[in-house]
């Protein structure tokens, strides 16, 4: 029950993604081929594989990850939560993956911890996932769910959990917490605008920023669900960035 979840054991974790390529033109020939035909699947007649090109972050294949935010609840007496954020980004994306993922395992070490995003379950977990074996990087135990039963599988989704067994539509993070009186954590972008941001402006702590606010603002829907109240703006901690791999938990 979501309830007698502690909400001190889950990890809330969000990714920003870009296309690999910073445009169309860049991309080898056969990954070029490749798109044509994948991109056959959602584009209109009229538009090319080139002018979907941007589409190309959402998909593990043709996409590479720029940021991974992660966020620890702290409770900081009765009835009171703080967060701990820290963020994983930069261009060299092995990196961001080989830092994560030792953070990943420090932290779950000796505690049953749960991941959560939302829509994490058909996006977040298994992009995580794919990139880290195209880069040869060993799974954490939390993310390979290869011959796991379902109740082995440590995940929660914010999103799901809303659905309460109906499938039939997409609820956005943005939408939940307008409803929910939290902070909109859409300020001054959306996932959108987050290649042009990257690859344009070059503005890698816009979008970590941006990745930061998602996170927190999972977390409060989280205690929301659970009738809890939220998170103070002063009980907002930054991990520091000497430290790639401690959240200080």
């Amino acid at each position: 029950m979501l309830q007698d979840i502690d909400i001190r054991n889950i990890l809330f974790l969000d990714i920003e993604t870009v296309p690999r390529y910073a445009a169309y033109s860049d991309m080898p020939e056969k990954m070029q081929q490749l798109w044509e035909k994948k991109s056959t699947y959602f584009r209109s007649e009229e538009e090319t594989a080139e002018d979907v090109f941007n589409r190309g972050g959402i998909y593990a294949e043709f996409g590479k990850i720029i940021c991974i935010s992660v966020g620890i609840a702290q409770e900081k007496e009765k009835d009171r939560h703080g967060i701990r954020l820290k963020s994983y980004a930069g261009d060299d994306e092995k990196k961001i993956l080989v830092d994560f993922g030792k953070m990943l395992e420090k932290y779950s070490r000796g505690r049953d911890i749960l991941l959560c995003a939302h829509n994490g379950k058909e996006f977040d977990f298994p992009y995580i996932a794919r990139r880290m074996l195209i880069h040869g990087i060993p799974l954490p135990n939390v993310l390979d769910n290869a011959g796991k039963k379902p109740w082995e599988v440590k995940h929660l989704d914010t999103m799901e959990l809303w659905k309460f067994g109906d499938y039939k539509h997409y609820t956005s993070l943005d939408l939940l917490t307008a409803i929910f009186n939290i902070p909109s954590p859409k300020n001054d972008m959306d996932g959108s605008m987050v290649a042009d941001v990257y690859y344009k402006e070059k503005d890698l702590k816009r979008i970590t920023e941006y990745c930061q606010n998602d996170v927190l603002a999972m977390a409060q829907l989280m205690l929301r669900y659970k009738l809890m109240p939220l998170i103070d703006p002063e009980d907002v901690e930054m991990a520091s960035s000497d430290n790639q791999n401690n959240l200080r938990v």
